[in-house]
């Protein structure tokens, strides 16, 4: 086999490795909570701690790829990213477990940021178009078997088989690069913009602070008001320091252009409103209805494969017939099937969540493939890498403060509606075992408690929550979709792109 074609092997085995290991932690997550015995907030931090890293080096790790070469830095992070899923596989605490995940996406953002670039370097013309719908095929089939794979792992072996499942896949990736890969880099790079990835990473990491200690320290308190005030501060620092330098990692230009704007949002309310829900959907399914992981991985496959399905047509048409039309629809669908899962009442069965699984996954595989025609279709072919990965960071940015925002809410509303309707006894009956009602609740405790009238009570307060979060999450991708479909333009679009 041609040399180049052992490049895409080695891209797409790295990328189906860190792909996989998003989607499968969703449906580990409540045996990793009864096994550390960890708390609500840190089953988000699993997620968050990932994301966050990952949003806040992505960017870092395309300039430094560029300036010290690409294979390099594709090689760090594969190094990394396994060392740091051996070492979530050991944790023994949520804390190391979270310090793992944070160390596991600072691999997989160097990883990220580097395997389209290695990608374009290798590859021309018709081959350049084969190359990236293989590697298309590979995101998309990650992320359609991962619900299941995770399921498979954690029932028949353990959480800690999701995290070491990566490390043969991981020598493999980095046997192939070494032996097969070239080196490439950009030789008008410029330096890697170090202030901007402390102020954006601290900014990202103290929002997300306050919004998942919110609730427990309280929103009046100093070390949360202290938290969101120095994320709005950093921030601004960030905006300031970015227009100031002539090669920042972030340029500000690009959203002078609407259509950047546009598909940055829509990159943001696709992460925020539809992926960071799969975490309160798995505590859903797992701890209030009392499926195992295998049978909750089974049941979110209806999303994940039409979404497999849908994005090949998707990716043929959008260019064709307009890329805003499938953004700005896909979102609305999303949005729809959102809805569509609301209306939950205690007793129902996961069945009451199926037609929306089913229009939600249409509508993520008609937005995915036009948002990355999109992202870059609006910028100068030389930009295009800063585009995707300003596109890949609004992504990951989407998932850590969803899953943040919405932990706040639903903890409110399910303390709320527990407390309203407890009787004394049973509301004592959870004190007495210590910790936050919203957490006993969540993780199933009620539902195990054997008493039915405290685990009924229990599961309306869940459903409450759940409900007040995909309707707000339902009406964030419709305007999401409204706003797509007027910052999007055709005129935007360069030539090369069509």
């Amino acid at each position: 086999m041609d040399r180049k074609w052992w490049t895409l092997v080695a891209v797409c085995t790295a990328t189906f490795m860190l792909l996989l290991d998003i989607t499968v932690v969703n449906v580990a997550l409540p045996a990793i909570e009864r096994d550390l015995n960890a708390d609500l907030a840190d089953l988000q931090w699993v997620v968050d701690a990932y994301a966050l890293t990952l949003a806040a080096l992505l960017l870092t790790g395309g300039s430094l790829a560029d300036r010290i070469g690409r294979r390099r830095v594709f090689l760090i992070g594969l190094v990394v990213f396994t060392i740091a899923s051996v070492l979530c596989g050991l944790a023994t605490s949520p804390l190391t477990l979270n310090l793992a995940r944070a160390l596991q996406g600072v691999g997989g953002a160097f990883m990220f940021a580097t395997s389209l670039a290695l990608i374009a370097s290798t590859y021309s013309g018709r081959d350049r178009g084969t190359a990236l719908g293989l590697w298309g095929a590979t995101t998309g089939a990650a992320v359609a078997v991962g619900p299941l794979v995770g399921g498979v792992l954690t029932e028949g072996i353990g959480w800690e088989a999701i995290f070491f499942v990566n490390v043969p896949i991981g020598i493999l990736a980095i046997a192939l690069t070494l032996a097969r890969v070239e080196e490439s880099r950009n030789p008008y790079a410029g330096r890697p913009d170090w202030r901007g990835t402390v102020l954006f990473s601290g900014a990202l990491f103290l929002l997300i602070f306050g919004l998942i200690r919110g609730n427990p320290e309280g929103w009046s308190s100093t070390p949360i008001v202290a938290s969101l005030a120095g994320a709005a501060v950093l921030l601004v620092a960030f905006v300031l320091v970015e227009r100031a330098r002539h090669d920042a990692m972030l340029d500000l230009s690009l959203f002078r252009v609407p259509s950047f704007v546009g598909a940055s949002i829509a990159a943001f309310v696709l992460s925020a409103a539809m992926f960071a829900m799969f975490l309160y959907l798995t505590l859903y399914i797992q701890n209030i209805l009392g499926y195992s992981a295998l049978e909750s991985g089974i049941r979110f496959m209806p999303v994940t494969l039409l979404s497999f399905a849908v994005a090949p047509v998707s990716g043929k048409l959008a260019e064709r017939l307009g890329v805003r039309w499938f953004i700005a629809g896909g979102l609305a669908l999303v949005g729809a099937g959102l809805l569509l899962m609301g209306g939950l009442e205690a007793g129902d069965d996961w069945t009451a969540l199926l037609a929306g699984f089913l229009v939600a996954g249409g509508g993520i595989g008609l937005v995915n493939p036009a948002l990355a025609t999109a992202a870059i279709g609006v910028v100068d072919p030389r930009r295009s890498g800063m585009a995707s990965g300003i596109n890949s960071t609004f992504r990951q940015v989407g998932i850590a403060t969803g899953i943040a925002a919405w932990g706040a809410i639903f903890q409110h509303v399910v303390r709320e509606e527990f407390v309203r309707g407890a009787a004394p006894a049973g509301l004592r009956g959870v004190q007495q075992r210590g910790g936050d009602i919203a957490d006993f609740i969540a993780f199933g405790g009620a539902r195990r408690s054997g008493n039915p009238q405290l685990a009924r009570l229990a599961e309306q307060a869940f459903v409450a929550g759940l409900n007040h979060l995909l309707l707000l999450a339902g009406l964030l991708a419709f305007a999401g979709a409204l706003l797509t479909a007027l910052l999007i333009r055709p005129a935007d679009f360069q030539p090369a792109h069509g």
